[in-house]
């Protein structure tokens, strides 16, 4: 999958079947309409094209307005939306950044200039909310009008529901929010998890006596926050067990940076102590323990992460029963 920031670059493909979107999470719903695209770009002889934008336009209006809260939680980081998207196949992802500019463009201009004159639309595939251009003013009877004389064919995607819910990006915050991992991984069809590179942290869970992978998650506000029992992939030839802290580390600092912390319950003989630095790791979420919490003092703290290493240790016991 070739990946790339804006359309002007000679190596995006000249023509395209085209989905748009923000893809938040690639839940069920994304991956049937990724399905769809794919299916449509082999009948017509055309890469797969997502467009996506970064930061979400929610993220944008909200901070213009300085209302922070009026956005929405991020499920997944760029890198892990991109991973998904390359997993359901898809040939090219563009990926536009979202500013003031982008937000003034009409309608009739974004048809223009982006998924014409830009991507070289064939087939354009949306879903059944779709809105578009400056203040929204476009949807998907405009596009379609506009692809019967621009020379692209237009064709939306109704609601994806599993087990009578609506499969959306909204219920799979809510999920997280709830900290009902299993309603997440049915919606997700697979346990949520954040990737990226391990990164030195200030040693603190050492000094605690709990070694830890730090993890940053670069949106300040992600859709999960706690405690977690957690596998972690990427380390060994099977994934390990562990335990995880996705928040801001209130009881040590006050900096607002969300860090994922993940122990490894039982780290291998095998694997030299400092072997995760550097790397590339994949840690699945599978259950919430509980809310992440204060401690009065690091001997408190200290005392909550064995507890939590305890029940942690529980859950998979009770798993392999």
């Amino acid at each position: 999958m070739r990946v790339f920031r804006g359309f002007h670059h000679p190596g995006i493909a000249p023509a395209c079947a085209l989905t748009i979107g923000n893809f938040d999470g690639v839940h069920r719903g994304h991956q049937a309409m990724l399905a769809l695209l794919n299916n449509e770009a082999r009948h017509r002889a055309l890469p797969s094209c997502v467009l996506s934008f970064e930061p979400h336009p929610r993220d944008f209006f909200a901070r213009r307005a300085a209302a922070s809260a009026r956005a929405p939680a991020r499920i997944a980081t760029l890198r892990d939306k991109l991973s998904e998207l390359e997993r359901c196949g898809i040939d090219q992802v563009v990926v536009l950044r979202f500013d003031e500019h982008l937000a003034a463009v009409s309608p009739q201009a974004f048809i223009d200039d982006v998924l014409c004159a830009g991507l070289g639309a064939r087939y354009v595939l949306v879903g059944d909310d779709f809105r578009f251009g400056a203040r929204r003013a476009g949807d998907y009877a405009m596009l379609d009008a506009a692809g019967g004389s621009a020379g692209f064919d237009v064709a939306r995607m109704l609601s994806y529901e599993v087990h009578g819910l609506r499969v959306s990006s909204s219920a799979v915050r809510d999920a997280l929010a709830d900290g009902d991992m299993a309603r997440v991984a049915t919606l997700l069809g697979r346990p949520y998890s954040i990737s990226g590179h391990v990164v030195p942290g200030r040693r603190l869970g050492r000094e605690l006596g709990f070694r830890t992978l730090n993890l940053r998650f670069a949106h300040e506000r992600p859709a999960a926050l706690g405690v977690f029992v957690v596998a972690v992939h990427g380390l060994a030839a099977q994934a390990l067990p562990g335990v995880a802290s996705l928040g801001v580390r209130p009881t040590v600092e006050s900096a607002g940076r969300v860090l994922l912390e993940t122990h490894v319950l039982d780290w291998p003989a095998e694997l030299p102590i400092d072997a995760g630095y550097g790397s590339v790791i994949r840690v699945e979420l599978r259950h919430k323990l509980h809310d992440e919490r204060k401690y009065a003092s690091l001997d408190a703290l200290r005392e909550g992460i064995a507890r939590d290493v305890d029940d942690a240790r529980e859950w998979w016991r009770a798993r392999r029963v």
